[in-house]
């Protein structure tokens, strides 16, 4: 984990200590934080409505806590494995993905991940829940809730569009073997941009997605101030989010893609810090954090990414 840049605190869309492009410490001379920062400043108002230019402070706009989790196994995981383990060209799944469920491996992957978070005091429990709206993410999320893993039983899950997986496009459903045999101008295209920036036809690169996800961290910053957030998604979006939170370059992100395959059910967490002397900003604790999964006795699974199918 790279020290020198905290998640949240010093990137210039997510609250930059300066003006735009920089690091300097300095508060913008003109305007407010912008919203996106996760910050605002609030200024006293004189009598009749107009502000005062004295006593201004900074008030923080980020969650208590954040935990990213990548949802529990999928049909789709499990088609996909045994596919591309086949040489097979396509992925046997019948419906759409945003259709597929878990596994019975993935209900037992969400449960133990829900006993992990009921077995901590309900004061440190998760207050909001936001999903992507695929089955395998809702369903995860209402297990986990099902388990008394929420600081209230009846929290709602709120489904986010905006959290949904990368969208394949014409190479949906196609292992390696298919997209080089049925598309091979994609698969170079593919190898000479970087997953990073290749778009295929129809679907989205990661900076699509990244795009998304800034407007998706700006309803975080702007509507969750000091809960306890649980999101729910895939695993390119829980990537995603790592580079938008600790403003990573696309090096740095793909290093972390290469040294870690995002597990079923694994934790990505992010702490505020109360420190005096620190910057307001979200911390990384945990990464890809399967022990409850360990500790339950339920397998773990991941996957190495793929230019298609369901993850």
């Amino acid at each position: 984990m790279r020290g020198t840049r905290r998640p949240g605190g010093e990137c210039p869309t997510w609250g930059a200590r300066g003006t735009r492009g920089t690091r300097t410490g300095r508060i913008p001379r003109h305007g407010a934080w912008t919203r996106a920062a996760g910050l605002v400043r609030s200024v006293p108002r004189r009598a009749g409505g107009r502000p005062s230019q004295k006593g201004t402070e900074m008030t923080r706009r980020w969650p208590e806590v954040v935990w990213i989790v990548r949802h529990g196994q999928s049909a789709g995981n499990v088609a996909s494995d045994l596919a591309h383990e086949a040489g097979l060209h396509e992925i046997a799944i019948a419906g759409r993905d945003v259709d597929v469920p878990l596994s019975t491996l993935g209900e037992e992957q969400a449960d133990a991940l829900g006993r992990w978070f009921a077995a901590m005091p309900a004061s440190e429990r998760p207050t909001v829940v936001l999903a992507s709206p695929y089955v395998r993410a809702m369903r995860t999320a209402q297990r986990i809730r099902d388990a008394g893993g929420l600081a209230h039983p009846r929290t709602d899950i709120i489904a986010d569009e905006r959290l949904r997986e990368k969208e394949f496009g014409i190479l949906d459903r196609l292992t390696r073997h298919g997209i080089a045999e049925r598309f091979p101008d994609q698969a170079e295209f593919r190898r000479l941009l970087g997953k990073f920036y290749h778009r295929p036809p129809g679907g989205e690169s990661w900076c699509d997605v990244i795009l998304r996800l800034r407007s998706a961290l700006d309803t975080l910053s702007l509507h969750y101030r000091e809960e306890r957030v649980l999101i729910v998604c895939h695993q390119v979006v829980v990537l995603c989010l790592r580079y938008l939170l600790e403003c990573m370059t696309e090096d740095e992100i793909l290093a972390v893609d290469r040294q870690a395959e995002v597990a079923n059910c694994s934790v990505t967490s992010y702490a505020y810090s109360h420190a005096a002397d620190a910057n307001p900003s979200l911390e990384l604790r945990l990464f890809n954090f399967v022990a409850p999964l360990d500790a339950a006795g339920a397998p773990v699974t991941r996957r190495k990414d793929a230019p298609g199918g369901a993850k």
